[in-house]
């Protein structure tokens, strides 16, 4: 998507080779005409497959997916990374290892959003080692449900998550591929 690409060009701040901060678009401030520029995009990829619900894992995920569920006129679902007091006994889990972060959080999927027969698209902000599409993939599993495909906003595509990913037989769709990050570099997979 070159109007993603452009804005990571713009925008985006190459920390080092594993860390690329979007905050002024993605992470912290929203661009809501670029968000529905790539639910619009998800859209057209996935809306062939049958799609019933969005799942997203909080929080920079939630404004991609939320464009995306309008376009496809679905519910969206937001896995929580905290655990709730309310929610304790109803609800799907799954341990998963932030590397941005170092720290384990615990993926929560109330039982009563989801169920065997929905076909899921999960859209989430970054792809790298694929840790949390595997715990989503895991609470969503665990209702009996299908992912049918996996949105990427950016691919860190240095690193292994899309070949883990795609070995387990996952669809997934990145609307920006990067090859290399360093102080200052910013790469793009040729395509």
């Amino acid at each position: 998507m070159n109007l993603l690409k452009r804005r990571i060009l713009q925008e985006g701040i190459a920390l080092n080779q594993n860390v690329l901060k979007v905050d002024s678009f993605l992470n912290h401030q929203v661009d809501p005409k670029l968000m529905y520029e790539m639910g619009k995009a998800f859209k057209d990829y996935f809306e062939n497959c049958g799609i019933t619900k969005v799942v997203t894992i909080e929080s920079s995920g939630i404004a991609p997916a939320v464009m995306t569920a309008i376009q496809m006129n679905i519910p969206m679902i937001i896995l929580k990374k905290q655990k709730s007091k309310i929610l304790s006994g109803e609800v799907y889990q799954k341990t998963v290892y932030s590397f941005t972060k170092n720290v384990d959080y615990e993926l929560t999927l109330s039982k009563k959003y989801i169920c065997k027969d929905d076909k899921v698209l999960i859209i989430d902000d970054f792809l790298a080692y694929g840790e949390a599409a595997l715990g989503a993939i895991s609470v969503i599993e665990q209702a009996g449900a299908n992912v049918l495909g996996i949105g990427i906003v950016i691919e860190k595509s240095f690193q292994p998550g899309r070949k883990i990913l795609e070995d387990k037989g996952y669809n997934i769709y990145s609307l920006a591929k990067i090859s290399k990050l360093g102080e200052g570099i910013i790469e793009f997979v040729e395509e």
